[in-house]
């Protein structure tokens, strides 16, 4: 992810975060902002520990490891906080469902160690400290610092700013807090089976590969490199599609507690949006870079949203 891209997701979280706040949705209440100081502790304690680890490591998968985690701990204390309420313990019960998922999908890769700062690196950030300026040492800390720490630990608690928003609602559990549950669950379900389609592919082609050849002379579709079965031959990034889904899904609970439409809960899911952007177009650079078939895939096939356009078989 380029330098730019960073500051303008920075420069949207420090500008857009009051302006919704003051714009739309309620004010929070004394509950609420009590429980807004308990999550900001526990995420200042999180962004310290991605720091101070991830330096004196050079493992900077240390928040890769918390993401599936945070969500589920936020939304337990607002659940907690707010008398446990039928739609805040939902919504608690579906953040850790997600959690659950992402942590064992995250494991198999290696991912957690009994020495829990070990474990395999998430392979964009060797990429990323290879390239200028990053290759600076003080750049890359700062970098570390703001973004990697501090700004993604935000965004995490931001994602459950609809639990928060939800506390204290005088409105019963409803028809739209079924549909809010039946669309995140089945966006969980749907990037369970992009994950496990995922796996499954670049575990056969590097059993072929220890076979003995070349990537090109593996027969199709593993000789591409890069996957294009299942949901991936209809969307280059089905994992991240319902990964956004579920975030704009929990959201949707924000609108069955009576917060209005748009509400200023709202500014997780888009920011999670925009993070997503930078990440697959890094994650494109890189893919576009080992296999030459990457392109006609990228023209072929749609970024997020699954669609008709697929690679030839």
């Amino acid at each position: 992810m380029k330098l730019n891209i960073v500051a303008v997701l920075l420069g949207i979280s420090v500008l857009v975060c009051p302006i919704l706040y003051f714009l739309v949705g309620p004010e929070m209440t004394a509950l609420q902002l009590s429980t807004l100081k308990t999550l900001l502790i526990i995420c200042g304690c999180s962004a310290a520990y991605v720091f101070i680890v991830g330096e004196l490591t050079r493992n900077n998968s240390q928040m890769d490891k918390l993401w599936s985690l945070l969500p589920a701990v936020y939304t337990w204390v607002i659940a907690a906080r707010g008398g446990m309420s039928a739609r805040l313990v939902v919504m608690a019960c579906l953040a850790t469902l997600w959690g659950a998922r992402l942590t064992l999908n995250f494991a198999r890769k290696g991912a957690y160690r009994l020495k829990f700062w070990e474990g395999e690196e998430d392979y964009r950030w060797a990429v990323l400290r290879g390239k200028k300026p990053f290759t600076n040492r003080f750049v890359w800390a700062v970098f570390d610092l703001l973004f990697i720490s501090i700004y993604q630990n935000l965004l995490v608690l931001l994602t459950t700013l609809p639990a928060l928003i939800s506390m204290g609602s005088e409105k019963a559990f409803g028809a739209v807090d079924f549909a809010a549950a039946a669309l995140m669950l089945f966006f969980i379900v749907f990037e369970t089976v992009a994950d496990e389609q995922q796996w499954r592919f670049h575990s056969e082609k590097k059993r072929l590969l220890r076979e003995g050849g070349g990537l090109e002379s593996l027969p199709l579709p593993f000789s591409r490199g890069f996957n294009t079965t299942g949901l991936w031959a209809h969307s280059r990034h089905p994992n991240y599609f319902a990964e956004q889904s579920i975030w704009f899904s929990l959201y949707i609970f924000s609108i069955g507690a009576g917060a209005g439409v748009v509400n200023w809960s709202l500014i997780g899911a888009l920011l999670l949006v925009a993070l997503f952007m930078g990440s697959s177009a890094f994650g494109e650079q890189i893919s576009g870079s080992k296999y030459p078939l990457y392109a006609e895939y990228r023209e072929k096939v749609s970024k997020f949203i699954p669609w008709f356009g697929t690679m030839d078989k």
